[in-house]
């Protein structure tokens, strides 16, 4: 429902209109106003659609009104009512888009019927099903694509705020990481059974999002994404031209009513184009970018006491009381800690970890239970995948809190425990390092008449060339031709004190098809050559 105003400082004319409008069959909300001023209140307590005004008002005359009506609420219509031929007023009226004006002694016909077409105006703007198909290639872009995974990292968890600015610029994101930033979740729970299945629900999210950027576009800077519920997040800071003029975000009380107001909008198109109900939750200020995950969590958690379905609910959630990380669900953190434990990022793991354990005392908090045995089972898990039950100390003690006689026995034992896990990993990457180190060297003196090249070695154990060369050369401290160079010449010098084998022979077996490549070698290690080498140790 769209919902009009009225305003004339005369209260016959503004009370005339509205009992008209209100008979006329549109289905608006009317509000009215009897001076500019107090239509200034109405634009900045609620969202206005259509405004009905008188041109020439005492205090703030309607061209006054004009200017405010745009800068707040920039889709909607404006319909001029007056009885002068001001023609400055009208020229400048009619040169602004969105804008109509009427003659009072046209009557009310003509009066409904403005109303009418400002009406038509606005279900074109809503009906942007075309718009979303040819969006579609932009749906498929890495940018795209980059971008929703980057913040969906942010949003659940990842402390990377540090590098906004120069995160912003790769992804060309179109919001400033110096300046704090409003959040707002569409919850799209009541979507239908026929559109259940992931792909349905996604396109389903994406429309919403692209819908919610066409309306606000201009107007704000503004990113949607869709988090890893399925639902839609949005990340909306004032424009730039206002961030120029000195206007601060913390401090515009005006701006979260717009916000407020051109959600109300979406939903509306949401329903009408798509066929959806968003039920919409937004912070009532902006959060600073190191907060933007605690205050993400707080707006998904109101979703558990909205009213009634929640369906097309626009609800502001103070940020009053701040947000922290023992505020948060441990399952919200498990995926970052999990993921930290397999890539074995010790640090950030620990670092992680000690901000959720770090808790007054409770011992009767089902907080506490949950972190718990949330983080039992990231350990059980890695544990059972890698087969470790074996190697880990009190291994059944993780599935029992009750063995420990204090919140900080019990979580410092999982610590102890993470800590192991890391150990066994490093140890494992070491011992796996030394068995394939002691594989090709055993290779290497079993082939050493045969082609010992790295890229050969490589291929043995299934390495690329670089990295077994760094390994060997970090086990061994010295470069693999040297080792194979070396090999090669006390296998010559075991050979050469016997006499089975001639000298060029010997040089075969090691490796050197040419004997003067042998004789060069071997001197060049030995300052002798391979037969001045026999001859002496005949003697």
């Amino acid at each position: 429902m769209y919902r009009l105003l009225i305003v004339d400082d005369e209260e016959m004319i503004t009370d005339g209109l509205y009992e008209t409008l209100s008979r006329c069959g549109l289905d608006l909300d009317l509000c009215k106003a009897y001076s500019g001023r107090e239509a200034l209140d109405w634009l900045h307590r609620t969202r206005v659609d259509i405004v009905l005004s008188d041109i020439r008002m005492p205090g703030i005359d309607g061209m006054q009104l004009m200017s405010a009506i745009k800068r707040h609420w920039p889709h909607c219509r404006l319909i001029f009512l007056t009885g002068y031929s001001d023609f400055d007023a009208v020229y400048q009226a009619i040169q602004t888009p969105g804008v109509q004006y009427l003659l009072k002694s046209e009557g009310y016909p003509k009066v409904i019927h403005a109303v009418g077409q400002a009406v038509a105006e606005l279900n074109d703007s809503l009906r942007v099903n075309d718009l979303i198909h040819r969006a579609q290639e932009k749906l498929n872009t890495l940018e795209v694509l980059a971008r929703g995974e980057y913040f969906r990292h942010l949003l659940h968890g990842a402390n990377e705020a540090a590098n906004l600015a120069e995160d912003f610029g790769k992804l060309n994101i179109p919001l400033d990481a110096d300046r704090p930033v409003y959040v707002a979740q569409g919850d799209l729970s009541g979507i239908s059974a026929a559109l259940s299945s992931y792909a349905n629900r996604h396109e389903s999210a994406m429309a919403v999002t692209l819908l919610a950027e066409r309306l606000l576009d201009g107007h704000v800077l503004c990113l949607g994404m869709i988090d890893r519920f399925g639902d839609v997040v949005w990340l909306i800071q004032t424009s730039a031209d206002r961030a120029e003029a000195g206007e601060d975000e913390a401090d515009d009380a005006s701006f979260p009513t717009y916000l407020v107001g051109q959600f109300e909008l979406i939903q509306q198109a949401c329903l009408s184009s798509l066929n959806l109900s968003v039920a919409v939750t937004l912070a009532d200020r902006p959060s600073n970018w190191p907060k933007l995950s605690a205050t993400y969590d707080k707006l998904r958690r109101q979703r558990q006491t909205r009213a009634g379905d929640g369906e097309q609910m626009v609800r502001t959630l103070s940020l009053e009381v701040s947000c922290c990380v023992k505020e948060r669900s441990p399952r919200d953190k498990s995926d970052a800690l999990s993921a930290h434990l397999e890539a074995g990022r010790r640090d950030e793991f620990l670092q992680l970890f000690d901000e959720l354990t770090d808790t007054e005392p409770d011992n009767g908090s089902p907080y506490l239970l949950e972190l718990y045995y949330t983080i039992s089972l990231i350990l059980l898990s890695y544990i059972n995948r890698w087969e470790l039950e074996n190697q880990v100390v009190r291994f059944p003690a993780l599935m029992r809190r009750d063995e420990f006689a204090s919140w900080k026995d019990a979580f410092a034992f999982l610590r102890a425990t993470a800590g192991s896990l890391f150990e066994l990993r490093s140890t494992g990457e070491r011992n796996r390092a030394a068995e394939a180190i002691l594989k090709v060297r055993a290779y290497i003196e079993e082939h050493l008449d045969e082609d010992l090249s790295l890229v050969r070695l490589a291929g043995y154990i299934h390495f690329n060339p670089s990295y077994l060369s760094r390994l060997f050369k970090q086990a061994c401290g010295v470069n693999m031709s040297e080792y194979i160079e070396a090999a090669r010449i006390e296998r010559a010098k075991t050979l050469l004190k016997g006499d089975d084998l001639k000298v060029l022979e010997i040089g075969v077996r090691v490796g050197y098809e040419a004997s003067q490549s042998f004789t060069r070698f071997f001197k060049k290690a030995t300052g002798v050559t391979p037969q001045e080498f026999r001859d002496a140790v005949r003697t």
